[in-house]
């Protein structure tokens, strides 16, 4: 249909009212991605959280007061005396951070009879740790965890937490964990990066803070001032919502339980899987079997991604399944769970191990060559029996980390 001369008229008198509108909600669309990407995390989306810059090399040390593990609150005016101040931002949970525990020590070492002070930070969010990020290590990033740690590796140097508010962190932005942050005597930021550029011992070239510690202590300016941190990403408190995430799964996981016969318990206990198996022995009339239940399989959520199995093995009689059913629900027992399949509990019993008594619990670490690592009748002890797992599980993603958990366990 032609349009009139008045409606032609019409529509060329508001054009420009309409290209005015346009160009200013591009403006406006423009403006908000600008905005979005300032706070956006290199190579993460929008909705992973702000991002935290890294201290500027230069930069005056921001001011902190957090608690040591010696229940002794630590401040930056306490290490006004020492010509260097290294600020380690590390963690527990993290296999990079584990193979470095010993350098970080022996750093502390070597220098701090010539004026360095060395102070490490424990720099996550503890609740934004998944379970299945804790699977190359005995114990989380919580203030206790810290000093289970320190103790078992013997740590001589402050260690701080610093994962309630992080608000240190925020400060000094550590990409990773270890990330160190180097201070000359006027607290001006000199060196931040890695300890060196090798996780691996053995294959270390350049010894990037000790080179950057030499330079300051001669009066020298650092020659490569900032390097990359490999390591863990730091937990953010955003990521606190990953770790709801994990449980939600979990928890809407299937739960089963399945009879087994003689020859089931044989070739349970020869372990033919090429995985650690690690196998419960529990009943439902048990209370400590109940109790380990929980710690049991928060193992499973760690190390079940890696060459690591658990099994359960209750030894109610076969027509108590869904007694047992509803044990193992109740405890979102996603592992595999078996029962003794026959009324002739002591055969089968006897066909998993002639020399146990029956008593329960009762629980196995076993080899994928048959070996057994760890056996114990009764209440476990989840410390010992978490760190005889990693230091028995087969080294995957990170080499070296198996035996440097054999070398602490056997200490």
């Amino acid at each position: 249909m032609a349009r009139s001369p008045n409606q032609a008229a019409q529509d060329t008198s508001t054009a420009p009212i309409v290209l005015a509108a346009l160009r200013a909600t591009a403006l406006l669309t423009l403006g908000l991605l600008l905005l979005i990407s300032a706070f956006a995390v290199p190579g993460a989306s929008a909705t992973d959280g702000p991002a935290v810059p890294v201290l500027a090399i230069g930069s005056a040390a921001p001011d902190f007061c957090l608690q040591g593990i010696d229940d002794q609150k630590h401040c930056l005016k306490d290490y006004a005396a020492s010509k260097i101040l290294v600020l380690v931002f590390t963690c527990n949970h993290c296999p990079t951070a584990q193979l470095y525990e010993s350098r970080v020590k022996q750093l502390n070492e070597d220098y701090k009879n010539r004026g360095v002070a060395l102070v490490a930070i424990e720099a996550n969010k503890p609740e934004a740790v998944r379970l299945d990020e804790l699977g190359y290590t005995d114990v989380g990033d919580s203030f206790e965890d810290m000093k289970i740690r320190a103790k078992f590796r013997g740590f001589d140097y402050p260690y701080l937490y610093d994962g309630e508010t992080q608000s240190v962190s925020k400060a000094y932005g550590p990409t990773a964990t270890p990330h160190l942050f180097i201070f000359d005597g006027e607290r001006k930021l000199r060196y931040e990066g890695r300890l060196d550029n090798n996780p691996r011992d053995n294959y270390v070239t350049r010894k990037d803070a000790r080179e950057a510690i030499d330079s300051l202590l001669a009066g020298k300016p650092v020659e490569v001032a900032k390097t990359p941190s490999v390591g863990c990403s730091t937990k953010w408190w955003f990521k606190e919502a990953d770790g709801k995430k994990e449980l939600s799964k979990i928890e809407a996981q299937p739960v089963d339980v399945n009879p087994a016969s003689a020859d089931d318990l044989k070739s349970l206990r020869k372990n033919s899987t090429g995985k650690l198996v690690l196998v419960d022995f529990w009943a439902t009339w048990c209370a400590p079997c109940i109790a380990d239940f929980p710690e049991l399989q928060t193992m499973y959520r760690m190390y079940g991604h890696r060459a690591f199995d658990l099994v359960t093995v209750s030894i109610n009689y076969p027509d108590e399944r869904a007694g047992v059913l509803s044990a193992l629900t109740k405890q979102h027992a996603t592992s595999k769970n078996l029962m003794l399949g026959s009324t002739d509990i002591y055969s089968l019993i006897a066909a998993f191990d002639p020399q146990w008594n029956a008593a329960v619990p009762y629980t196995v670490l076993i080899k994928p060559d048959g070996e057994i690592v760890y056996q114990h009748q009764g209440a476990i002890d989840a410390l010992e029996l978490r760190r005889a797992i990693i230091a028995n599980i087969v080294d995957d993603n990170y080499m070296g980390h198996q035996a440097y958990w054999k070398s602490a366990v056997s200490k």
